[in-house]
């Protein structure tokens, strides 16, 4: 429990008794599998009495996770829905819900989501008491901390451009990412997508093209109605996103379709190799 889930703070906490039961971590609640430990209590901490109410609620929060927005997003929700089997339950410390909630309200409102009253960070134990805290302030300098993604009106999509136009804009920008983007229904009927990343060109100071890619998953994630317009039909869609990265934050500023038929955009990243900007 130590080495998953950081610092364990010692006092009293709730006595399990017999009113719960120890059940297998089903495969439907992905967010909460390899976390360190496979078997969770029922009822958990958020009173959910049977695994379909816990799969069906946990469910909502999966895409929350999948947008990084927060170092401790996961072991912050799975402690809750998918709470590990000791003799007494261990919640999070008010101060792990303080930093998951100020990092991540913004992506549910982003979704038009405020941060649920459920999960009021005052219902939790202080740090003086047995909880999972977060990590040290130390954590952050062992760490390379990356630029973030932002909640962000989707850029208009660009359909008909020179590759001189395209040359313009790549000078005015930190990268260019090309992304292949579908979308598929989920067994609970809702909208998953599949994001393909490749970067095409980065000028951003130290950031690896893998670090850029990762970003731009997460601008997705976190923009989801970007994504929907991109993906009208279930056919995989082609983008070149073009963006800066300022004071820290990711910020995506053209995106250009592109298709096959259209070699604009492969003259335009094949050329920037040798041009020189203005």
């Amino acid at each position: 429990l130590f080495a998953v889930n950081g610092f364990l703070r010692v006092a009293t906490a709730l006595d399990i008794g017999l009113s719960t039961k120890c059940v297998v971590i089903p495969k439907e609640m992905g967010m909460c599998h390899n976390i360190g430990y496979s078997e969770m209590r029922l009822p958990n901490l958020m009173g959910h009495t049977s695994m379909a109410e816990v799969i069906l609620k946990s469910t909502t929060w999966q895409h929350l996770v999948h947008t990084d927005c927060h170092p401790h997003v996961r072991t912050f929700l799975c402690s809750l829905f998918a709470p590990i089997c000791l003799d007494t339950f261990i919640h999070p410390c008010r101060s792990m819900c303080a930093a998951v909630r100020d990092s991540c309200a913004p992506v549910l409102l982003c979704h038009g989501h405020p941060w649920p009253a459920i999960l009021d960070c005052d219902r939790f134990p202080g740090d003086e008491d047995m909880c999972l805290a977060p990590l040290t302030k130390d954590y952050k300098y062992l760490h390379k901390v990356l630029p973030k993604p932002t909640c962000q009106t989707c850029p208009t999509v660009e359909e008909f451009f020179t590759h001189k136009r395209v040359l313009e804009v790549f000078c005015d920008s930190n990268f260019a990412v090309k992304v292949k983007l579908s979308k598929k229904r989920t067994a609970f009927e809702d909208q998953e997508y599949s994001i393909e990343c490749q970067v095409e060109f980065i000028t951003q100071g130290s950031l690896l093209p893998y670090e850029t890619q990762s970003m731009i998953q997460q601008w997705l994630l976190i923009n989801e109605k970007c994504i929907e317009r991109l993906t009208p039909t279930h056919r995989p869609m082609v983008y070149l996103l073009v963006g800066n990265i300022e004071e820290g934050i990711i910020l995506v500023k053209q995106i250009y379709h592109w298709q096959r038929k259209d070699s604009q955009l492969t003259l335009a990243t094949q050329k920037w190799r040798y041009h020189k900007c203005l």
